[in-house]
């Protein structure tokens, strides 16, 4: 696990160093862009994952489920994360997602999220 502490001495985990996405070098923590679009009135649930780029050794994915009655608009989500982010942390490639592969105790398999985009099986938002 990754952290950080606080002035008071507290400790705060800010991810799993798995999870971490490196992007030309940069290290992108996935749950801080998670919670941000969790945020977002749109978003029901998000997974972000680090995607293989020959350029930049990974690129940053995001799949996004839609809140009920919600629409994903990437353009909206895009403008939404740049403002509230570094450039370098925006998702360049953006997923929608009907449902998420889920593991026993409900939390999403990002490796299998990665299998799927590497076969083929998910169309990437334009």
């Amino acid at each position: 696990d990754l952290g950080k502490t606080d002035e008071a001495g507290r400790l705060w985990i800010t991810g799993r160093c798995k999870d971490m996405i490196i992007r030309g070098g940069e290290n992108i923590y996935p749950r801080e862009l998670e919670e941000l679009l969790s945020r977002h009135p749109s978003v029901g649930a998000v997974a972000v994952v680090g995607l293989p780029d020959a350029k930049w050794g990974e690129e940053v994915g995001a799949f996004v489920r839609a809140a009920p009655g919600a629409t994903i608009d990437k353009a909206a989500l895009v403008d939404y994360m740049r403002a509230h982010l570094a450039p370098h942390k925006t998702p360049r490639r953006w997923f929608a997602m009907d449902e998420f592969p889920l593991t026993g105790s409900g939390k999403i398999q990002k490796f299998r999220l990665r299998e799927l985009w590497q076969a083929g099986q998910l169309t990437e938002l334009a």
